[in-house]
Order: structure tokens, then sequence, then C-alpha cells
């Protein structure tokens, strides 16, 4: 609900608040006292383009407040996706726009872009007359509100839930049918890499050991030497290390007769002579061992080419030649399973396809009937609104196949007069007649509507005598359930508000200034009597005092 609106240095308004109750709240006033601008700036703070000239001669920018309480939880959860905070079932809205037209907005103290305002003025408000922010007049919010007064969300939830399985399938079955085809172009060469490296018969860590025998085999000659070297050192003709050993071995005997303490040393003697023992027998087997051999050198050399080419052509190591290999592999044996699978996935896809028909079937039995119940009612109200040739039917336009909404589109149409075309909702061009279409779907749509604040600029305009009750008790009727708020010039409409508020406006400063006053009591029957003609006569103020006592008789019955 709109709890108040705050306008400053909008044309002619200076500093304005509007406290709103919940029920039907009425502006009234003087022609051109700044009534319909009051609309204005509730437009502009519902994200309506803001347009130059706008500004208060003499203000540098024009400000525009709103606060919105009592926000329920499906709208909070709608808030909150377009990525705004609602505190305590509260938001407050605030929008400036500079005398150049630029323009800025806050939702609950944080920044956001008039594109996010609109959508979340969607949200909050339906507005009707001459701006273009009615939620009827969008096909998607046609096709819900059809929807909900069919009571059809248990078909609804099915046909979206069918038509996102088929459209997986068919995403499933396409990309797997791109993927065999892709393979088939493929396959030739996929066969020729799997062909080639089984052909190598590559083994894991085969180039490390390759590269070890070829740098052993090409200096063959050079091992042999430096192996025999150590030999020399160790077991040589000449002084050499195990012969050492065997002079410190004996010296080691005489201590230990004279001091039995260093037999301890004879351990570490006989361990560091087994240790080069052993590797005087080795390194003299390493020398016999190595020898020059130019033929597998020249093998070896030929493997390491093969190896190199392969790991050039399919991946930088032989581990990725050999990942390479297995996909091509894998990819290949896609030609063996594609066709199977794809006539499994196309026997599910009919499976859900049926569903979804079956599924949309449903949902379109509903809408059928919930369209003529809908005219029906709509069309029954009509003459009482001032529109006696007028006559609402909803069409439902057959789709090729089923959306994720149905097998057709939801369109609601008019014919204004006898004989006139239908026209979709949206092209009615009189804002009046507009307006009273839509108060006309507010009646019959009262327990499905899920916008809290309804506004209504020009629904009486052209009308007056009983059709002008008649729309006062339909505007009594919906705000029994939403908060309502209408521009009128009818004392039968203002007679039935709740908060009555009357807009006047005065010279200040050389400038046209409109102000806002709530009236209770006395001020509001004169408000009434002036607006049967004649604000100071007795029979206009005991009329108005009649009038202003009837709505109250009717709620109480």
């Amino acid at each position: 609900m709109l709890s108040e609106l705050r306008v400053r240095d909008l044309a002619t308004i200076a500093d304005v608040t509007l406290q709103l109750g919940p029920g039907l709240n009425v502006l009234t006033g003087e022609t051109g006292a700044g009534k319909s601008m009051l609309i204005d700036a509730l437009a502009l703070l519902l994200g309506e383009r803001a347009t130059t000239g706008s500004v208060r001669p003499g203000a540098s920018k024009a400000v525009v407040e709103g606060a919105f309480e009592g926000i329920d939880a499906v709208t909070r959860h709608q808030v909150e996706e377009l990525g705004l905070d609602v505190e305590e079932g509260r938001l407050v809205v605030r929008r400036e726009v500079s005398g150049e037209g630029r323009s800025r907005a806050w939702v609950n103290g944080s920044p956001t872009t008039a594109s996010v305002l609109a959508e979340l003025g969607a949200l909050l408000v339906d507005l009707h007359g001459q701006h273009e922010t009615q939620s009827l007049l969008h096909a998607d919010a046609q096709r819900d509100i059809l929807d909900a007064f069919a009571h059809a969300d248990a078909e609804r939830e099915a046909v979206a839930e069918a038509h996102a399985k088929v459209a997986a399938l068919r995403e499933e079955e396409s990309a797997l049918a791109a993927r065999r085809d892709e393979v088939r172009r493929r396959a030739d060469y996929l066969r020729h890499v799997v062909q080639e490296i089984d052909a190598a018969k590559i083994k894991a860590g085969e180039d490390e050991t390759l590269q070890l025998e070829s740098r052993r085999l090409s200096q063959a000659g050079a091992l042999v030497e430096h192996a025999q070297r150590v030999v020399d050192a160790l077991d040589g003709d000449a002084g050499n290390a195990i012969g050492a050993l065997g002079v410190a071995g004996r010296a080691l005997a005489a201590l230990e007769k004279i001091d039995p303490d260093v037999g301890q040393w004879r351990e570490m003697l006989d361990e560091a002579y087994s240790n080069l023992s052993e590797l005087s027998r080795q390194a003299t087997e390493y020398a016999a061992s190595v020898q020059e051999d130019p033929e597998k050198l020249a093998a070896v050399e030929h493997r390491r080419d093969l190896l190199s080419r392969l790991t050039g052509k399919y991946g930088a190591s032989l581990e990725a030649v050999l990942a390479t290999r297995d996909e091509a592999a894998t990819e290949l044996d896609l030609l063996d399973t594609a066709d199977i699978d794809l006539r499994a996935l196309g026997a599910r896809r009919s499976a859900a396809e049926a569903t979804l028909e079956v599924a949309s079937g449903a949902l379109t039995h509903r809408r059928r009937e919930a369209a003529e119940r809908l005219a029906r009612g709509v069309n029954r109200l009509l003459p009482q609104l001032g529109l006696p040739g007028g006559m609402l039917s909803a069409v439902l336009t057959p789709l090729p196949q089923p959306g994720p909404h149905g097998q057709e589109n939801v369109r609601l149409q008019v014919q204004l007069n006898v004989g006139l075309e239908a026209k979709p909702l949206a092209r009615v061009a009189s804002g009046g007649e507009l307006s009273r279409l839509m108060l006309a779907l507010k009646v019959i749509l009262v327990k499905q509507d899920a916008i809290a604040t309804l506004v209504f600029d020009e629904v009486d305009q052209g009308i007056g005598g009983e059709v002008g009750a008649q729309i006062g008790a339909a505007l009594a009727q919906v705000a029994e359930r939403h908060q309502v708020l209408v521009i009128t010039h009818l004392p039968q409409i203002a007679a039935r508000a709740d908060s009555h508020l009357v807009v006047s406006k005065e010279a200040r400063r050389g400038i046209a200034t409109s102000d806002v006053q709530l009236l209770h009591g006395e001020d509001r029957v004169n408000e009434i009597a002036r607006m049967l003609g004649d604000a100071e006569g007795d029979a206009s103020r005991r009329h108005a005092q009649a009038m202003l006592r009837a709505p109250t008789l009717a709620k109480r019955r």
C-alpha cells in the first residue's frame, strides 16, 4: 500500500505530501488545480520517462518520494528478485529530476536505475489513465490474469515443467546428432590417429629411458675410461684406497693390543673395506658392460625421432599422445552408439511431447471456460459504467506448437460501440473509456489481482448522474480488497471515499502553487456541495450530507 507520497518542485507543486490510507482515496479540486500533476508525479516515481520542463521555475530539481508499507511475502520475493531489499515490509522510493531532464533514483537509500524502478512500479501500483504503466495492457499480464481467474496454477506449472523437459531432451538430441555428424566427418582422421599411435606401441616414460640410453651409447668410450679410473683408484697397482685400508687394518690391530678401547673402530674399518670392495667390483663390471654399438645407437635415435614426431603432432608428452589416442577412440565409439542413443532420446522426447500436449490441452480448457466467464462478468458491468455498447472478449490464438505458457497466446480485446471492430485492449484510444474498462476488469478480478494499489486518473471522464454512482459503487467494491486512488470531479464518487483529499491552487510569489488538504467533517460536506454546483446553498449541503451518509449505510449492509 502507498502510505505517503511527497512531491517537491514539480511543475505547480512546491511541496505537497499526500497521506494515503487503505480503501478508497479520492482527490478532488477545481479544474487546473493540479490533481493530475500528482498522478504524473506518481507515474514518475514508478519509472515513467523523465522530461525537461517538469521542474518548478526557480528550482534546480524536482523530487518525488513514496513510502510503500505492508508488502506481502509474494511481492517481497518479486522485489528481492530485482536485487532490492525490503525492510520490515516497507519500501521508500525516491526519484530526482534535474532541470535538464536527467534523473536519479533510490530504493531504501540504495541507488537504482529507471528500468528497475519501472519493474518495481509494476509490482506495486497499477495506474490507469493517460499513462502507459497499466499492467493489463501487456500480453503477459493479460495471460496471467486470465489464468489466475481460471485458478489454473496447477495446469500452468504442469505445462512449464513438461515444456522444460521437452526443451532439454530436444537440446540433448540435437547436441548428440551434431556430435555424431561431426565424428562422421572426421572419422578417417580419427582412425588414422588411433592406428598411428597404436602402431608406435608407446610405453609410459619410454622417452626418458631412451634419452638415457642414447647418452650412454653415444659416449661409451668416455664412460669406460671414467669407470676404469674409479677401479684404479680403489684397487689399482699403485696407491689405492683398498690397499690403504689394509695398512690401516694392520695398524689398528697393533693399537688394540695396547689399548683395547680402540677396538670399536674395527666395525667402521670393516664396513669401509666392504663398501669400497663392492664399489670396485660394480665399476669393473660397468666398464666391461659398456661398449660402443653404432647399430643400437641408430635404433635408439630412430625410436626417439618417432616419439618426437608423435609428440609434435598429438601432444607435448607421451602421456598427452596416449590421451589423444583414447579421445579419438572414444569419438569413434560414438559412431557405434549414437544412432541407438538417438532412437532412445527420440522415444523419450516423443513421450514428453505427448505429456506437454495433454498438459497444454488441460490449460487451454481452463482458459476457454474462464475467458467466457470473464467476458460475461465484465460485459454485464460495462453499461453501468457508461459503456452501453462495450463488449470485452478474451481471444485465444493457437500457436504452431506448445510453448512454456501453453499452446495459445491470450489477448484481451474490446468493442466499444455496436458495429465497430473489436480491438486489442492496448489500442483503446480514450483514457476515460480505458479506465472504465479497467475498472470493470478490476471488479471481476478483485480476488485474483495481486497488485495492492490501483490508481484511476480519468475513470469519470464525460459521464455523470447514475453512471457516476455506479462507478463510485464499483470503485468502493474494488477498494474492499485494494487500496484505490482516484481523481474525480463527480460527487457520487467522492462521497464513497474512505480518505478525501482536495487539491487547490493559488499564486505564491508570482508562481502558481498547488496544495493538498485532507478533509474531515464540514470541510468535506462543503467540498461535496461545491462539486454539486453550489458550495453555499442549503440544498446542495443537504444533498452532500445525504450522499456522505449513503455510502456508509451501503457498507454496513
